[in-house]
Parts: C-alpha cells; sequence; structure tokens
C-alpha cells in the first residue's frame, strides 16, 4: 500500500532554536538536485515585490511569503507538525505509535512543490508553495518534477495499490503507472454528500474523509490492502460510522457507502467513492 497525500494549504512553522532540513537526509536522494534547484528559486521570487502574486497567494500571506528566503536556515520539523490541515487532523499522522507509525513511514508520501515528496516524519520548515505554481527559473511545478518522481517512484509503487488522496495539481506531479513494468492498482478516492437522493461532491468534508480513511488503513491491525479489491474491503470496515462534523451546524455524519468504480481511461485510476449523509 502506497498512501498520497497532498500537503496542506497553511503550514505551521517549527519551534524557534530547531535545527533546519538537511536536503541529503529527505527520501529519494536523487531528487535532492531538483530540490536545490526549486529552493533556490523560490527564494530569490519570494524576495521581490510581486512574490505574492507570482505565488499565487493573497497579499495577506506576504510574511509566510518571506519566510520562504530563509528556508535553508529557518528551525525545521517532521512533516506531521509541520502539514496541519484539516485532512492531517482527521488522519491524527502526529499521534501513531507502534505498527501504526512504522507502516506510515512506509507507506505514505505526501507530495510537495518544494521538496517532491516527503514521508511523515521528514524533518522540514514551514514554507509556501503550490504545486500549481509557474516559478521563474523552474517552470511549472507540476511539469517539472514529473521526470525526477517517476524515476524515484514507479518502481516503488509497482505491483501495489496506490491510494490517492491528492488533488489534481499533485497528481500531474506524478500519475502511477497502470499498464507495463511498473503497472499499479492505482486508486483515487473520491467522496460525495447523499442527500434526498442526490450526491454532490464536497470539498471541506472531502479532505476530511480522506484523512479518516487514511488514519483508517494505518491503524487497523490486519495487514494493508495490496489490490484494489482488499482497499475496498478495508474502507468498507467504515461503515456507518460516524466520521465527522459540519462545520458550522456540528451535526455530525456517517459513512454510508464505499464503491469500486472501473478507470474511464487504460491509463487512469480506478476510483473509490465513499458517501457520506
Amino acid at each position: 500500500m502506497l498512501i498520497c497525500l497532498p500537503p496542506s494549504e497553511g503550514k505551521t512553522p517549527a519551534p524557534e532554536g530547531a535545527a533546519p532540513v538537511d536536503l541529503a537526509a529527505l527520501p529519494a536522494p536523487a531528487l535532492t538536485p531538483r530540490r536545490e534547484k526549486v529552493l533556490d528559486a523560490l527564494a530569490e521570487v519570494s524576495a521581490r515585490t510581486d512574490a505574492t502574486d507570482v505565488l499565487k497567494v493573497s497579499a495577506g500571506l506576504a510574511d509566510e511569503v518571506a519566510r520562504n528566503t530563509t528556508l535553508r536556515t529557518a528551525p525545521a520539523a517532521p512533516a506531521t507538525d509541520v502539514y496541519t490541515g484539516v485532512l492531517y487532523a482527521a488522519a491524527g499522522l502526529g499521534t501513531l505509535d507502534g505498527a501504526a507509525a512504522v507502516r506510515a513511514a512506509e507507506s505514505v508520501l505526501v507530495f510537495s512543490g518544494l521538496w517532491g515528496v516527503v514521508a511523515p516524519g521528514d524533518r522540514i520548515p514551514a514554507y509556501r508553495l503550490s504545486m500549481g505554481v509557474d516559478l521563474p527559473g523552474v517552470g511549472r511545478l507540476g511539469t517539472a518534477w514529473r521526470d525526477d518522481l517517476a524515476a524515484a517512484l514507479d518502481a516503488r509503487a509497482a505491483g501495489d495499490v496506490v491510494v490517492d488522496c491528492r488533488s489534481a495539481a499533485y497528481v500531474a506531479a506524478w500519475k502511477p503507472r497502470t499498464t507495463g513494468a511498473d503497472a499499479t492498482d492505482w486508486v483515487a478516492v473520491r467522496v460525495v454528500r447523499e442527500h434526498d437522493g442526490q450526491r454532490t461532491v464536497v470539498s471541506h468534508n472531502a479532505k476530511h474523509t480522506r484523512g479518516v480513511l487514511a488514519g483508517h488503513l494505518l491503524r487497523r491491525a490486519a495487514e494493508p490492502p495490496t489490490s484494489a479489491d482488499t482497499l475496498l474491503a478495508a474502507a468498507r470496515e467504515l461503515d456507518g460510522q460516524v466520521i465527522g462534523t459540519e462545520v458550522g451546524t456540528g451535526l455530525s455524519y456517517r459513512m454510508v457507502e464505499a464503491t469500486l468504480h472501473d478507470a474511464t481511461t487504460r491509463t487512469g485510476p480506478r476510483t473509490l467513492e465513499i458517501v457520506i449523509a
């Protein structure tokens, strides 16, 4: 099993005095030259007066953008402490211990416009850079990372099930192979709400539900899924459970169904559709 996660948009800075990032210690050492290039280009862009426009963030995030200029010396913390969005709160990656923590270290990759990929325990500083950015000196990050990530990840994913919880911008950087020697069982996770017999796509609750699923896959006592079918069976263990509450109303919602849909193209993913109500 390989669980692919997006980063959280906001990042929590590491405590002052913590050691900075060690690029050589990050996973997939072959990605180091690309990381160096993106890191330098990001620092240069972030010092410009138009940095927030280039990085596609609001002017109110100027202080976070300014932090990008000192990332080599900024304090770093485990990725599970830096990424603290809705998905990560639901997954509880930072609270794992024992076999679940080992499984997370072996099975979870967080995709990043800056680092390419990191594992939950990898130490990184807080930064501002999304995969959808066209970074001067590097180009569109989803394209710039594509060959490097394929070389680093295709063999790791071969013959396994890839549980894909990423958004489209991060999928663009690495698409698991579904044919050939490095073929995987690639499964994208989609969450929909059922109300009055109609199903609609949701955003906040989708992130939360993907996090719940990821946490469940890591904590369950059974062996990790190795195919789309065993992933579906594992997901269905959550059927009927209350998995979250609505923002604003505080009303709870349950997972009511999980189904597996075939890929719509020869090289695309199958879809695990989770229905909440």
